[in-house]
């Protein structure tokens, strides 16, 4: 689904992302993490934390360079103030996280596990990510720019002030979600699921052309 210009019309609230400063890090090459530890100003780079138990970790003004979280246990952990840049899971197992005032850049992500997560000023800039599950989350203020999706799944998440720039995402499901102000007029999709839902999504023209024999067909329109 496509793009188009929408000049004159209101215009939904955009997402207020505070940026990360991050300053007078720590560089830890080999990390020794620890569950339920908490972390203060570390950068890591090019480090491996494949299968370790962290859940309930807390990390504040860290960053992550490289690193691999494949089949690691992230479960309720929380980051605060922090950069992940170019981190490698093929599963991503993080659900019930805390992600605030967060910037991802180049995420590749196969399976990513997030659901019922909670999401405020979070900035994801490029990457590809074969499923990202927000199912149940509370997203606030967030943007996801220049990303590939192949399934992005919304279902029952609260989401307010969201943004999809210049994505292009697979199918998008929305079914039972509760949506203010989520613009994806820049990104293209191809299936959407959860019809019933999309109060709350700013979408363009072209978009609604496309939708709309979905909308006809789940409303018990015949077009004839």
């Amino acid at each position: 689904m496509g793009r188009s210009s929408g000049a004159g019309r209101p215009q939904p609230a955009a997402p207020r992302l505070a940026p990360v400063r991050l300053a007078e890090l720590r560089d830890d090459a080999s990390p020794d993490f620890r569950r339920g530890e908490r972390y203060d100003g570390v950068r890591y780079t090019r480090a491996s934390a494949d299968g370790l138990e962290l859940s309930g970790m807390d990390f504040l003004e860290c960053e992550f360079a490289g690193i691999s979280f494949n089949e690691t246990q992230l479960r309720g952990a929380t980051f605060r103030d922090c950069v992940l840049a170019e981190v490698y899971a093929p599963v991503f197992t993080a659900a019930r996280t805390v992600l605030r005032d967060v910037e991802v850049s180049n995420p590749r992500w196969g399976s990513a596990e997030l659901y019922e997560s909670g999401w405020q000023s979070v900035r994801i800039d490029g990457g590809k990510l074969d499923y990202l599950n927000l199912r149940g989350s509370t997203l606030t203020d967030v943007q996801i720019s220049d990303c590939i999706i192949n399934e992005l799944d919304l279902g029952s998440c609260t989401a307010t002030r969201v943004a999809l720039k210049n994505c292009t995402i697979g199918t998008l499901d929305v079914s039972g979600a509760k949506l203010k102000d989520v613009d994806v007029r820049t990104t293209e999709f191809r299936v959407v699921s959860g019809l019933g839902s999309l109060a709350g999504l700013v979408i363009d023209d072209n978009q609604l052309t496309l939708l709309a024999p979905l909308l006809a067909a789940h409303l018990g329109v015949v077009v004839a």
